[in-house]
């Protein structure tokens, strides 16, 4: 297993939820972090203050990733990053006939084409220092659909397209890419879409932002797995 101590990481989506999670257990393990924001600067500056509370180095960047300008200041101010964890997303519950193609395009442009865009521009440095990790956090609506709409799914299951692509043409490079699919996890994201219940989940409960965590850095760790779909989901979709 790889030591991330001197590593640099980049959180998109950090200041709360399952990214804030992941980027307090990376510092944990040594790594630097690059704290990602859309909005919240000061659930932002609080992550910040437990990273450098940590003994790791912590800086913040503010952009909407859904815009490629966003994505240019991330890249521009973040630097050289070696691990990145596209995490930062939206969900938007919405009755079907209701689902607009501005909808659409919002929830993809935000999920999947950020995601795209993010892992472009920031791939050329890991396969110069011939180390990288990249973990896509995506949903286990990419495998059943989900409880958000199909805006959502299919941006979620375009991830795990990106994930199997990029992993299958940098695995002599010394560049892991993987995916995440968390279900129901108990983040503001879920507990504020009423289609969401325990109820759907095989262990009965939602689940925790640590217990997502746990398995960025793991696979932050490891250089033998690659283009796998790690299932965070309670038993929801078994594979």
């Amino acid at each position: 297993m790889d030591d991330l101590s001197g590593k640099v990481a980049l959180v998109t989506g950090a200041s709360r939820g399952i990214g804030r999670a992941i980027a307090l257990e990376l510092a944990r393990a040594g790594a630097d972090l690059v704290i990602h924001y859309r909005a919240r600067l000061e659930q932002a500056r609080e992550v910040e203050a437990q990273v450098r509370s940590l003994g790791r180095r912590a800086a913040l960047v503010q952009a909407d990733v859904a815009q490629s300008a966003g994505i240019n200041r991330i890249a521009r101010e973040a630097g050289r990053v070696d691990i990145l964890i596209n995490n930062a997303g939206m969900a938007k519950p919405q009755p079907i006939d209701e689902i607009t193609e501005a909808d659409w395009d919002e929830v993809v442009d935000t999920n999947l084409k950020s995601c795209f865009l993010l892992t472009q521009a920031l791939l050329p440095g890991m396969r110069a220092r011939h180390w990288g990790r990249v973990v896509n956090v995506t949903s286990v609506a990419a495998q059943v659909g989900g409880v958000v709409g199909p805006h959502y799914a299919a941006s979620k299951a375009g991830m795990h397209g990106l994930t199997h692509f990029y992993a299958s043409r940098l695995a002599k490079e010394g560049v892991t890419v993987n995916a995440i699919a968390p279900a129901l996890i108990e983040t503001e994201m879920v507990t504020s879409n009423p289609n969401a219940s325990p109820d759907r989940i095989p262990v009965g409960r939602f689940g925790a932002t640590d217990e997502v965590a746990s398995v960025a850095v793991m696979l932050a760790r490891n250089p033998y797995i690659t283009g796998q779909t790690i299932n965070v989901n309670g038993g929801w979709y078994m594979s």
